[in-house]
Order: structure tokens, then sequence, then C-alpha cells
């Protein structure tokens, strides 16, 4: 076979160019259709390892929908993309992948080709890449900024992890409060550089203080002879260079923040926080969240091999093999009972599966009110019995409900008010341990997300066991 006959296909006549146009058009059309008709097209070209077509179909992408393209594909694939196309992978790609892959790209790229990657970006986005890389890769990339960006990377990684520090980027735009709009549009016109994306001229006073912001909006619909101190926003607050990344994100969320000033312990300007960053984190704890309410590393994705996602998975499945042991335990001590009755083996599990359910939707509740700080110490109680009423309505309505279905069912009477009762006691139980785990779990500063489903589904099913069959025991035999 020849190498025209193997190449994704390629138009050669008019026709064939026509309709080559029109299925673009539709492409462009829907996003959705793009990303996989483009995406069998990469798929095609890496089969030929057809560089130009590569390039071809890559130059208009997108950054981000580079790295997605990065993240979807096979590892060899991924491997042939970084040989064939270097030149694709710039720092803009970096920063958009996951880090696990991002990891792997970056070991993959020649040094020069990694330096070249990360010479544009912004600072905040130089540290995210370098902060974990060993200190000889590291290195070459600080050794690619020029002197001016690299102190300030290397400033930024003196600062503690996931806080502020770490997430601002050095670029700001700052004038004194006295200056007129007209002073601050002549500078801003005639500077040498600006940082690429700004909203806000920041005021400070003469020991470099931050006291207030100007929007660029409100800048450019003032008269230049207005005092830049007179259009100042009441949004304006400062973030301490050491608060949490997840308070930096709760800040900007709370109180619709576009850019923020960074200080220091005296309070002086050190680097600013744009909206765009924050909501990279608010979206990272939401992920994060998700992750570990299922017992998974929050580092886990799709891209990750067998080995890696074993690890990740392995330890919690033993925490749920020893909690589902306690509760195998409890039933073990109504043997004799199980025996006598069968019909408490077929009933059982639906105490413990209602039991669970409800507790996982109270706990849902509560880790994502801690997340945002809606859960505090002053609405704790109220949300307490709230819970706690929600679980007795929805007890009492199911114990209704199992009862006649065990009347129809078996006809027994006094089973049918056994299995009402054990309903509602363990979906009592269930609505406060949703509740009251994430909490004690938050209070001993340990991550409710991680280990509050295990320890709520061990409590439901071992107080529905005990409940139901326990129950049983006293009244049926």
């Amino acid at each position: 076979m020849t190498e025209d006959q193997t190449r994704p296909e390629t138009p050669e006549t008019e026709e064939e160019t026509a309709q080559q146009a029109e299925i673009d058009h539709e492409i462009d059309e829907d996003s959705h259709r793009m990303d996989e008709r483009r995406f069998g097209r990469v798929q095609a070209a890496l089969a030929v390892e057809d560089v130009d077509r590569l390039n071809e179909y890559l130059d208009p992408m997108h950054s981000a929908d580079i790295a997605d393209l990065l993240e979807q594909v096979s590892g060899a694939e991924r491997q042939q993309i970084l040989a064939l196309v270097p030149a694709q992978i710039d720092g803009e790609v970096l920063s958009e992948l996951d880090e696990g892959i991002r990891e792997e790209v970056i070991e993959t790229l020649a040094p020069e080709a990694l330096a070249e990657a990360v010479r544009d970006l912004d600072t905040d986005d130089v540290v995210d890449l370098v902060e974990f890389l060993e200190e000889d890769r590291q290195k070459g990339i600080l050794d690619a900024l020029d002197a001016t960006d690299r102190v300030a990377v290397q400033m930024a990684l003196t600062y503690p992890e996931y806080s502020a520090g770490r997430l601002m980027q050095r670029e700001f735009v700052v004038a004194p409060a006295d200056w007129t709009v007209g002073h601050a549009i002549d500078f801003l016109r005639t500077a040498e550089e600006l940082p690429e994306q700004f909203y806000h001229v920041i005021l400070v006073d003469p020991a470099m203080r931050p006291i207030a912001y100007v929007t660029l909006g409100r800048l450019l619909a003032s008269k230049r002879d207005v005092v830049l101190g007179d259009i100042t926003e009441e949004t304006f607050r400062t973030i301490a260079v050491d608060l949490p990344e997840k308070d930096v994100a709760y800040a900007f969320n709370q109180y619709h923040l576009i850019s923020a000033p960074v200080v220091d312990d005296s309070g002086r300007l050190v680097g600013v926080i744009t909206i765009d960053d924050a909501m990279i984190v608010l979206e990272e704890e939401a992920e994060e969240d998700i992750l570990r309410l299922a017992g998974v590393s929050d580092e886990s994705s799709i891209s990750d091999g067998v080995v890696d996602t074993v690890k990740s998975r392995l330890p919690w499945l033993v925490v749920n093999l020893v909690t589902a042991i306690v509760a195998s335990m409890v039933i073990s001590l109504f043997e004799e009972s199980l025996a006598q009755l069968v019909a408490l083996a077929v009933l059982m599990p639906i105490i413990a599966s209602m039991g669970g359910n409800a507790g996982t939707q109270s706990l849902t509740v509560a880790v994502r009110a801690l997340a945002t700080k809606d859960l505090t110490r002053s609405n704790l109680m109220r949300v307490i019995r709230r819970e706690g009423a929600v679980g007795l309505v929805h007890g009492v309505a199911f114990a209704v409900i199992m009862g006649a279905i065990e009347l129809v069912w078996f006809g027994n009477l006094a089973l049918a008010g056994v299995i009402a009762l054990a309903m509602v006691i363990n979906l009592f139980v269930a609505g406060l341990s949703g509740i009251l785990v994430p909490v004690t779990l938050e209070r001993l500063k340990l991550d409710p997300a991680l280990a509050s489903g295990t320890f709520v589904t061990t409590v439901t099913d071992v107080v529905g066991f005990f409940a139901f069959l326990g129950l049983a025991t006293l009244v049926l035999l």
C-alpha cells in the first residue's frame, strides 16, 4: 500500500474539497461533534505519522482542547503527539493539563522545548507547573525565565503549598491614590510591559500597601481630571499571602471578586489573584469532595493506569471490608433468630439499604455546607434538629409502607410492627449520623469528605441490623 493510500481523508478534487469545507462548517456548528470528529482525525493522522495533518488539525484548537486531547488519547498516542509535534505543546497547554498527565508530558519534552513553552506564562502558571517537579527539572525551567520572573517564581515557592502565595501572580498595575484618570491612562499607554490580563488598577500608599482599586471600565468611563481615589470600588479587600487557597476561592465566590491584591504580614502588596485562578480552585475542591465521598483519591482521573487506579482505590475498599465485617458480626449475634424465622433474612437488607441511602443524603448536604462555610457553630443545632426531624418523618412514612408490604408478603402482624419500628429507628439515626459524623471529623481536623461515607454506612448498617434483629428476637421468639 502506498503512502497516498494510507493518508486519512485527504481531499484531492474540488468536489471533495467542497465536501470537506461543508463538514468543517458542520463541525463548527456543533462543538460536541467537532471534538469527536477532530479526535478521530488526529488518531488517523497519528496512525500514519502525518505531521502536516497533525499541525493542520491542532493549529486552530484552543489550548484547553489540546490538553483534553492529550488526556483522552492512550499513552502511546500521547507519546506520538509529543514526538511528532512538540511545538504544539506550549505553556498554556501545560497549565490546562491534569497534574498526572502534566508530569508525564514535562518528563517527555526536551529541556529546550519545555523552556520555550513556559517563557511567556504568567508567574502563577509557572509556579503551578514547577512546584512539584524534581529539582533539576525545576532549575531548567527557572533558568529559561528572565531574571525578574525567575525571582518572582522562586519567591512564590517559599510560601506554603496550597496558599495564596502559590496562587498569586506577580504581574499587576499600581498607582498612587492621588493620581488623576489622565495620569493613569497615560501611564498605561506608555508602559513597556503590562500584565496579559488585569481587571483593576490597584491604589497604594507610599509604603506600597494597597488601599483601594479602580476597575478598568470605571477608569475609561471617567474624565481625565477625576482623581482615582474618588472612583474606587466598594468590593475592595486584600488577601493574606498565607491564606489557604480554598479560603481564597471562598472569598472570591462569597464577595463576587474579580481580582484581589495579596499582602504580606506587614500589609505590603506582593501579588494579585484573579478570578480565573480562584474558580479553578473552587472546581478542584468540588471534584476533590466528590471523589473522596466515594473513597477515591482526589488525584484520580480516567487517564490513570491500572496500577495507579488500584493504589488509589484499594485502601478505602479495605476499610469498607473491615466495616462490613463489623456489621456481619452484629448479624452473627442473632444466628438462632435467623434460623427460626427465615423472613428476617429476607427483610433485613431493606432496613440497611434504606438507612444507608438516607444517611448519604444527609451526609452529602453536610459535607457541602461545611465546604461552603454555610454550616457553622451558630446554626449547627438547628441543622441537627432538622435532620433528626426529617429522619423521623421518613421513618414513619416508610414504616407504614414496609408494614403493609410485610403483611401482604408474609402475613405476620407482629413482624410488620417490628420492621416498622426498626425503619423509624434506623432512618432517624441515619439523619443524625449524616450530619454528626462529618461535623465531628471536621472538628478533629480531618477531611469530612474523605471518611464520612464509610462511617455513616457502618453506623446505619449496625444500628439497622441490631434494631431489626434485636426487636424481632424480643417480640417474635
